[in-house]
């Protein structure tokens, strides 16, 4: 039986609404329907939540992953039923291998409907599972709040390996509207463990020349680059990050940081000689995808795997207790120092877009990268000032807009860069439209060279040389050439087109002085 209305006051949804206020959930990124009309209701007189609408699931959850990244807290989404959560799974992957904090609120059939296999019933748990640290569907709006804070809880703690730290409720849409007592208190938090004093030992014994601090997660923050600089300064070992961490603390006045190639053959290259990997919140290194005769373990051969302290431990603790241990302070870490290079002048590859971004690169930025050109900037920029860089962890593209999206409003005022591939940009474009909704000074370049160039090298390690029509037909984003000019405009967004450096640090100066979203297609 369904519970009895509270309509509209009282219920589970408003109920759950002020519960996720009150733990901190302060944004929600949504596209609900039907089943979702009584969540909706509820942000209507939640104040301290501000929601968002997206235009595409995938937008919402990519989104979350942004804000979850750089605010370190949860953000929620709202998505329509196991169909709606299908839309939203791509970009969810992501922000698993991430390990984001973030909360799935997923509407869905009332209890006493679902034996009637309605035409948009799915399996919910079903499709969360894959993705999530956390699943449940709620019983009884009764019972809707306290599931709203442990999901809280659940997303708010670190999680081992890649499990990540989502956290997804299916609501029936009987448990939202029926009557509830009000709000629950947040549940506690642990603590991130501290790591074993015989890790300390081991790794105090380890860090010599030829060992490799491998870097990822906490590590990756300003203070835990500074740790690691300083004890290999001490001891003689390298330091690298892993190839594609979630977020990376950058500028001139941290340690110069190598990172761990994509192709596993650059992988094995790069760790030639390295006879100890002491993991620092990383996991060892594999490669990305299987190739005939290359190993997926990318370890060298007789090289021993050390663990200093795992992702979901307290990192900098490890660190700052292995630097006690060998007489290293932060104050030992050296600072790379500023470099910015000039703009190039002439057509545009991705080296010399990256090169232009460096030279303009305003203090405390932010940037997100998803697939195409956009990862050469790394280099150029880590130098250039201080930023966050934002990757692509899971592989799956279309992350880049909408993750810029959520950063923007996880830190106001902060100036955010997204990095597109066309064909990776095409994915998730809707980000645009919020971008224009919320005011967000988001500025998106469009690495254009109306192809899947990726699949061009993946295609020739394959031995072929030269590309058939009918192979070429599924890498080529040409005939017709996507318009995104109009297509940024149709969404609210001012556009232009460049070819040339010079013109495109035109475009960037006068977007930054502008504020608010703009698109740059970079025609390469």
């Amino acid at each position: 039986m369904a519970e009895e209305s509270g309509q509209g006051l009282g219920n589970g949804a408003t109920a759950l609404m002020s519960t996720l206020a009150g733990a901190g959930v302060d944004h929600v990124f949504a596209n609900p329907g039907t089943s979702e009309m009584h969540l909706v209701q509820a942000l209507e007189g939640e104040t301290r939540i501000h929601p968002v609408l997206t235009l595409f699931e995938g937008v919402a959850s990519g989104a979350a992953d942004g804000f979850g990244r750089m605010a370190g807290r949860p953000a929620a989404t709202l998505l329509h039923l196991g169909a709606g959560l299908g839309h939203a799974t791509a970009n969810l992957h992501n922000a698993r291998r991430a390990g984001t904090p973030l909360i799935n609120l997923v509407g869905d059939h009332a209890r006493h409907h679902r034996p009637f296999d309605a035409p948009l019933d799915a399996d919910i748990e079903g499709i969360a599972r894959p993705f999530s640290s956390w699943v449940r569907t709620a019983r009884s709006a009764h019972g809707l709040a306290q599931d709203g804070a442990e999901a809280v809880a659940a997303a708010s703690t670190a999680h081992p390996g890649s499990l990540g730290s989502i956290a997804t409720l299916a609501i029936p849409v009987d448990c939202a509207w029926g009557a509830a007592p009000g709000p629950r208190a947040p549940v506690a938090i642990p603590a991130r463990a501290q790591v074993p004093e015989a890790a300390i030992t081991a790794a105090a014994s380890a860090l010599r020349s030829g060992t490799l601090l491998l870097l990822d997660g906490d590590a990756l923050t300003a203070e835990g680059q500074r740790w690691a600089a300083a004890l290999a300064q001490k001891t003689g070992a390298a330091v690298s990050a892993t190839t594609f961490p979630a977020r990376v603390e950058q500028g001139p006045q941290l340690p110069a940081l190598a990172r761990l190639p994509y192709f596993p053959e650059d992988v094995q290259r790069a760790l030639a000689g390295v006879h100890t990997i002491l993991r620092v919140g990383a996991e060892a290194p594999v490669s990305f995808f299987a190739y005939e005769g290359v190993p997926s373990d990318l370890t060298p051969e007789g090289a021993q795997v050390l663990t200093l302290a795992e992702r979901h431990e307290d990192v900098l603790d490890a660190l700052a207790r292995l630097g006690a241990a060998l007489g290293v302070t932060l104050a030992d870490a050296p600072a790379q120092g500023q470099r910015r290079p000039e703009v190039p002048s002439g057509a545009l590859g991705a080296r010399q877009v990256g090169a232009t971004l460096a030279a303009l690169l305003p203090e405390d930025a932010i940037v997100t990268v998803d697939s195409g050109g956009g990862g050469a900037a790394a280099v150029p920029c880590a130098s250039a000032a201080p930023h966050s860089w934002l990757n692509l962890t899971g592989g799956s593209i279309g992350m880049g807009g909408p993750l810029a999206t959520g950063a923007a409003l996880a830190c106001p005022g902060r100036p955010v860069f997204a990095l597109l591939g066309d064909g990776g940009a095409l994915y998730s474009l809707q980000a645009l439209w919020t971008q224009a909704r919320e005011s967000l000074p988001v500025i998106t370049l469009i690495y254009n060279n109306r192809r899947y160039n990726i699949l061009d090298h993946e295609y020739r390690r394959l031995g072929i040389n030269e590309v058939g029509p009918r192979a070429e037909s599924l890498f080529d984003l040409s005939r017709p050439d996507v318009d995104f000019l109009a297509l940024a405009t149709g969404f609210g967004v001012p556009a232009v087109r460049v070819s040339e450096g010079p013109a495109l640090a035109e475009a960037i100066g006068r977007a930054l002085a502008a504020g608010g979203p703009h698109l740059i297609e970079v025609m390469l």
